[in-house]
């Protein structure tokens, strides 16, 4: 008996009864068959050989696509667990996940790694590979998980199939001898990997809790093809020169200091500047575009937060409450809860909306200690947030709108690749299917209408409604995920949200989450790392430093510092007694745009030698012209 399965295209495929994912590529095309590494079943990501049912909706996973190489990498961290294990008899496996730019496996072995460990490590992957052991898949039962991994002596797997749901199916992969406790998917077989390579070590608490052992990580990444890989490697040593934790020490931005507590930021005079720069550019550009700002308080009451559905869900993240007037009271993870009871103060109607919310909110979540990094995982952090309140009929033109309004700022920090990504509905999920169809065509066309080619990302919605991810590539090809845009048909229900429409009837509005940067502490990460600490002139703390060649020259530059201030320039002066050399290695250090060199005879012209970082002379300008020029660098985007 035959079966169909539904297409992301819409098209149905027919056929026999027992077919897999790879007969359904196969079906498709000889190409795809090539290509294909895995599927996305009913939104969810499956091995290549799964068996597929009448009725269900599939995604062919490609090399090209970044799940694909997700697979492959998962798949490579299992293959150094095993060599790893053939190496050091006696090391303990935990968990080996696919990251963003490669994988990882935890282990538990005396005495840690040494970096000369990594290449026997990787010469024993290598014959793993050669070998071309398949992976199989195997569901077993909850009894036989435990006695098999209770055999091997791998009590962090015991551990964690106790806290697996009772109705969850418990599945191993095998490779040649070796198996792992593993959801999956994989690649069909280990010789699919072509190119990897070990990358780095570091410390990890066994599921990111300091109270639970000290594990040791091995880092590592793997690709379809040694190009690739080659071109990763290039990619991660200017990324140590561009970490913004180096440089942010370096340039006196910012700080984190252990007396305060790990995760919490301490922004230095300069690095605070640049943020107000940031922040006035936020708030002024979000008033032309019809938001109103609001602010709302640091905590709130565990009754909001139960309304919400955050201490159901959410819990684990927030800090623990404290106790004011017989009340817990939580500091906030997020904005949205207020913004909805700004919303709900007054009666509305269908005339005031779309009603648009903004705010750069305060928010405290509880990170492990491990995940800690920099700027870019923290534990209180400034969210750049805004909640759209809107008519349903209305949803398109407002996701439009907003999608416009996040490439416009992205694009005057100086991105200009963007890659968007549409996610939808997920196997379990509210809301009716008319209005998921109806939302998510809306944030497919508001792609389109804003340039973007969207990616489907099937299944990879909230239960609470579709969203856009949109993702920036920094200076050397790294992608950031940034902007986002979510319908919400969850919380309008839980808060009971209503406003009065042409028919004078209540309805109730549709939510939108729309964030542009993320949080600010990350964003100000990723700006340093684009620009390597040299911000563009009108992001810089100092735009333009003055540099005297001699004595006789400081009260004409110090006048001419005077006149640039007048307007609005951040200048300063180098009044010291060194050299013009060393002052210009100083300022180029330093990675101040713009320098002017003033000797005798700029002086006696009336003018100064400007000098751009990292570019060189640029000449003498007489004075006007030289005001003019430094005024057209250092204003702010439009």
């Amino acid at each position: 008996m035959g079966i169909a399965v539904k297409l992301p295209d819409g098209k149905v495929l027919e056929l026999a009864g027992g077919a897999t994912i790879r007969d359904a590529a196969a079906a498709i095309g000889a190409r795809l068959a090539k290509d294909a590494v895995a599927g996305k079943v009913n939104g969810e990501v499956r091995d290549i050989r799964t068996p597929l049912k009448d009725g269900d909706t599939l995604s062919i996973i490609t090399r090209q696509m970044p799940e694909g190489l997700n697979v492959l990498r998962h798949s490579a961290a299992h293959i150094m667990a095993d060599a790893v294990q053939r190496l050091f008899p006696g090391t303990k496996v935990t968990f080996g996940p696919a990251t963003e730019t490669g994988f990882y496996y935890d282990f538990d072995k005396p005495g840690g790694f040494q970096m000369e460990d990594l290449e026997k490590i990787e010469a024993e992957m290598a014959k793993i590979i050669a070998a071309d052991h398949a992976f199989q898949r195997v569901e077993i039962s909850r009894d036989e998980a435990i006695r098999l991994f209770q055999e091997k002596g791998e009590t962090f797997k015991v551990e964690h199939i106790g806290n697996i749901p009772k109705d969850e199916a418990i599945t191993i992969f095998r490779h040649g001898d070796w198996v792992d406790l593993c959801e999956g998917p994989h690649i069909p077989s280990t010789g699919w990997i072509k190119a990897f390579k070990l990358t780095a070590l570091a410390g990890a608490y066994w599921r990111g809790d300091e109270r639970n052992p000290m594990l040791s990580r091995v880092y590592g990444s793997a690709f379809f093809d040694q190009e690739s890989l080659d071109k990763f490697l290039v990619q991660q040593e200017e990324a140590k020169r561009r970490d913004h934790r180096k440089l942010g020490r370096e340039l006196g931005l910012f700080s984190t200091v252990e007396e305060i507590g790990a995760g919490l930021v301490l922004w230095h005079p300069k690095g605070a500047l640049v943020r107000k720069l940031i922040e006035d550019f936020w708030r002024e550009e979000h008033l032309k575009n019809g938001y109103q700002i609001v602010y709302t308080p640091h905590v709130g009451k565990a009754d909001l937060w139960k309304q919400s559905g955050h201490l159901e869900n959410y819990k684990e993240n927030m800090y623990a409450p404290m106790v004011l007037d017989n009340a817990d009271y939580f500091c906030k993870p997020m904005n949205c809860p207020f913004h909805i009871h700004i919303f709900k103060d007054a009666r509305r109607s269908y005339r005031e909306l779309p009603v648009r919310y903004c705010e750069l909110g305060a928010v405290y979540r509880y990170e492990r200690s491990g995940v800690l990094h920099g700027l870019m995982r923290v534990r209180g952090f400034t969210q750049d947030d805004a909640h759209i309140f809107v008519q349903p009929e209305k949803l398109e033109e407002e996701v439009v709108g907003a999608l416009k309004f996040c490439m416009f700022f992205l694009r005057a920090f100086g991105f200009t690749g963007f890659d968007a990504y549409v996610a939808t509905r997920p196997e379990k999920a509210i809301g009716e299917q008319s209005a998921w169809d109806a939302a998510t065509a809306a944030l497919r066309k508001a792609c389109e209408a804003a340039g973007l080619n969207p990616m489907l990302d099937e299944g990879g919605g909230a239960f609470y409604g579709p969203k856009i991810d949109v993702k920036i590539k920094d200076a050397i090809g790294r992608a950031w995920q940034l902007s986002t845009i979510q319908v919400d048909f969850n919380l309008p229900e839980r808060f009971n949200l209503e406003y009065t429409g042409k028919d004078n009837a209540a309805h109730r509005p549709y939510m939108v989450h729309r964030a542009m940067l993320g949080s600010l502490e990350r964003f100000f990460g990723i700006l340093v790392e684009h620009y390597a600490g040299a911000f563009p002139a009108w992001l810089a703390p100092e735009q333009v430093r003055i540099l005297p060649i001699t004595e006789r020259n400081l009260d004409y530059c110090q006048e001419l510092a005077h006149h640039l201030r007048s307007f609005g320039v951040r200048v300063e002066l180098d009044s010291s007694n060194e050299k013009l050399g060393q002052k210009i290695r100083v300022a180029e250090q330093s990675k101040i745009p713009l320098m002017v060199i003033v000797g005798d005879k700029d002086q006696t012209a009336g003018g100064g030698s400007l000098r751009e970082h990292g570019k060189g002379d640029r000449g003498f300008l007489p004075r006007e012209a030289l005001i003019e020029e430094i005024k057209r660098s250092a204003a702010r985007p439009s």
